[in-house]
């Protein structure tokens, strides 16, 4: 028996969307995640698809995350929104932030979008990209439960804390989309080694002193290593001020887990910046991007960040995807 089987994305939404509400969560706060489900699935990020919709509906049944919340927006200058996720799934709040901020930051130029009292936003490349869709540079700033340590310390006080970039292209897709976390790896991955008790490879995570593990109980316990050392912890700090301080959440220090059923909602951030390339280049931004994106693809085997992800999208939309059929076990006893 094959422990994979072929789904399409409608088919992933679908389920994802059932098991969600199933478990508690309101339609209006299913849908989001559900359609990010599908489409982080299609990126091949099978770490932050489908595999954390048992995650969710835990976290929905316990407390943890509000599946009934309904996010409050303020817009308190003319070129900034704040949404309030009320301890809800991030991917309501920002799909309520974007249909401010796309056309905000077209009439200005430039807007951003805070949110506070969230909970995991999955995939920060997927939100970026939909900015770069819309035809604007879109950064993005989330904040996580403390995981690594600072230089010189042992005890974790910030988050794997990714930041993302995506530049529009030509053809609606971006041209450039970045998506790293702090990290070496996100600690998604070793948490989804440890659930298939798999060893990790040296230099993902350090135990409670410090050291390298290959074990991802004994790196769960610890740290996460830093990517590139200290500058790697430079990230981490840049993304806490930006989706922690500046957005009005918990600091990762202080923050719940995302995993586990303790310690009550997280209450962590996001933070969006949209550009419009009109507004600042003084025109041709399309051709500069083109010529820097034209020297990387010129070199024999040279990729783009992104560039793998956009193959599998591609590849998934026409294919379907493989998923686990273990993990459609687990989401489908959610059905009942």
């Amino acid at each position: 028996m094959s422990d994979t089987r072929t789904m399409t994305l409608d088919e992933i939404e679908d389920l994802s969307f059932r098991a969600l509400v199933a478990a508690g969560t309101s339609p209006g706060n299913a849908r989001p995640l559900a359609i990010a489900t599908a489409a982080t699935e299609a990126d091949g990020v099978a770490s932050h698809g489908l595999a954390y919709i048992p995650i969710y509906a835990e976290h929905v049944q316990c407390g943890k995350v509000d599946g009934q919340a309904k996010p409050v927006m303020d817009i308190p200058r003319p070129g900034v929104i704040t949404v309030d996720a009320a301890t809800g799934f991030a991917h309501s709040a920002i799909d309520m932030g974007f249909n401010e901020l796309i056309p905000l930051a077209r009439e200005q130029g430039i807007a951003a979008l805070a949110i506070r009292n969230s909970y995991n936003c999955g995939v920060l490349g997927y939100h970026t990209t939909r900015l770069a869709e819309a035809g604007l540079v879109g950064l993005g700033f989330t904040n996580a439960p403390a995981s690594i340590a600072p230089s010189g310390g042992s005890k974790p006080v910030v988050g794997t804390n990714p930041f993302s970039l995506a530049v529009p292209g030509t053809d609606g897709q971006p041209a450039i989309m970045i998506d790293q976390s702090a990290s070496t790896i996100a600690k998604s991955e070793v948490m989804k080694h440890a659930r298939e008790g798999k060893p990790i490879p040296e230099g993902w995570a350090l135990d409670a002193e410090g050291n390298p593990t290959t074990d991802p109980e004994v790196g769960l316990k610890g740290s996460m290593a830093p990517s590139g050392g200290y500058k790697g912890v430079g990230v981490a700090l840049l993304v806490e001020t930006m989706a922690a301080a500046l957005a009005g959440a918990t600091l990762g220090k202080d923050a719940s887990p995302f995993s586990g059923t303790a310690g009550g909602p997280p209450k962590t951030g996001q933070f969006f910046i949209a550009i419009d390339p009109g507004a600042t280049s003084g025109g041709g931004f399309a051709d500069r991007v083109s010529a820097l994106t034209d020297a990387i693809h010129a070199q024999d085997g040279a990729r783009l960040p992104g560039d793998g992800r956009k193959s599998k999208r591609i590849k998934a939309a026409a294919e379907g995807v493989a998923v686990s059929t273990a993990t459609l076990a687990r989401i489908e006893a959610l059905l009942g």
